[in-house]
């Protein structure tokens, strides 16, 4: 009933009610997105970015499609909150500059080794706390990640389908350059350990929360936001030597 009513007249207690109905979408991707980024980044902002992308989905939404809201809706959000992101300067400089250093030493320990370095022997010669180390170090590794193009849905498509936007077709030679990174990704999951496999399968693949995580593997929320960080650590730097 409320969908009709919104889609025939746009009636505004119908557009409440959906709001209302849709809202632990948009606190999911909220909690999703938030668990990797730095805690000066305020919930709330994410919040009102997920808004907007509801506010948009339900404006833009074509039932003729063979789509369900959730999927449409989710594009939408997690959409809104990424843009409103790279808008932003959200990492702040202290964590840049921690950054830096951080990789500074890295490179001076592996000098001076002649092998890879630990993130607790990183943390022992800045006199850091290892988990900090892995927290800035994947807060700069996430802030890199949203420099990659999310492409959202084509509305203009008036196939039955959805589709999302390519602006332009990619080309043979990047074809198989997206091909290789794909390739080079999976090889990088493969050597993390069980239990971080089994993260980031869960996390990413499956779309699940810490805490249910947590509740999969018998470990606390802590425990897993600790597996999950480590295996980005270590993700990024086997990425790195592979470049």
């Amino acid at each position: 009933m409320c969908w009709q009513k919104w889609i025939d007249a746009r009636d505004r207690e119908a557009g409440n009610q959906l709001i209302e109905k849709y809202m632990p979408l948009v606190d999911y991707h909220v909690q999703r997105i938030a668990s990797s980024l730095p805690k000066s980044v305020k919930k709330e902002d994410l919040k009102s970015l997920a808004l907007l992308g509801l506010y948009d989905a339900l404006e833009k939404f074509d039932p003729s499609r063979d789509l369900k809201f959730d999927t449409y809706a989710s594009f939408r959000i997690r959409g809104a909150i990424l843009d409103g992101l790279r808008k932003e300067d959200w990492l702040p400089r202290s964590v840049r500059e921690k950054a830096k250093k951080i990789e500074a030493t890295i490179e001076q320990l592996q000098q001076l080794h002649m092998r890879d370095v630990s993130a607790k022997e990183v943390a022992h010669a800045l006199n850091i706390s290892e988990d900090e180390v892995y927290a800035v170090m994947n807060e700069q590794f996430f802030a890199n990640v949203l420099s990659l193009d999310e492409r959202p849905f084509d509305d203009d498509d008036d196939q039955s389908s959805f589709t999302i936007r390519d602006e332009r077709s990619p080309s043979p030679e990047e074809h198989i350059l997206r091909e290789e990174q794909i390739a080079q990704l999976a090889n990088v999951v493969q050597q993390l350990n069980e239990k971080e496999q089994l993260v980031i399968s869960l996390f990413y693949k499956e779309e699940l929360t810490f805490t249910e995580i947590g509740h999969i593997m018998g470990l606390s929320t802590s425990r897993i936001s600790q597996i999950h960080a480590k295996a980005l650590f270590k993700m990024r730097k086997l990425i790195e030597q592979a470049i």
